[in-house]
């Protein structure tokens, strides 16, 4: 019996995920560490990094099969990079917008709106209405409710 790959998008996701938490853990490795009860920068990064690594190895290992056929490759046809690409822009268009303090609110909406973008059918209804929900909701958690300083908008204080 030979070990053969099942499905080639959690394999790939597997690898993805172990990239990222051995990347995370070698970033935070100047920070102090801490323990539980008194945690230091380093901390929460270092045990993310970790938790990473574990679902890559578990969503890596269940892309395995012991049987399959000889004409498999490793090839990426299957996969739909207009997500990749259209999240990851939107994420920088959000952070960009924040550190130009255009606001939390306008920023979050940009966010939302241009995640809903990735997929090929975008109902807006809905779309308008989950960013209403959501910025309302992180405006209460962020802004309210642990109070961080984050401007609402680009003319409040």
């Amino acid at each position: 019996m030979r070990l053969k790959i099942k499905n080639l998008q959690d394999f790939w996701c597997g690898i993805f995920f172990i990239a990222l938490g051995v990347l995370a853990i070698h970033l935070s490795r100047d920070y102090e560490m801490g323990n539980a009860l008194s945690m230091g920068p380093g901390y929460f990064p270092t045990w993310l990094g970790g938790i990473m690594i574990g679902f890559g190895v578990v969503i890596g290992g269940l892309s395995f099969k012991m049987q399959g056929d000889d004409n498999q490759g490793l090839g990426l046809g299957e996969w739909a990079f207009r997500p990749w690409l259209v999240l990851t822009a939107t994420l920088a268009v959000f952070a960009l917008l924040m550190e130009a303090d255009f606001g939390f609110v306008p920023s979050l909406i940009v966010l939302i709106i241009g995640c809903a973008l990735a997929h090929k059918d975008v109902h807006w209804r809905e779309t308008i209405l989950l960013s209403i929900f959501v910025t309302a909701g992180a405006v209460a958690i962020f802004s309210y409710g642990i109070e961080l300083p984050y401007r609402l908008f680009w003319w409040s204080q």
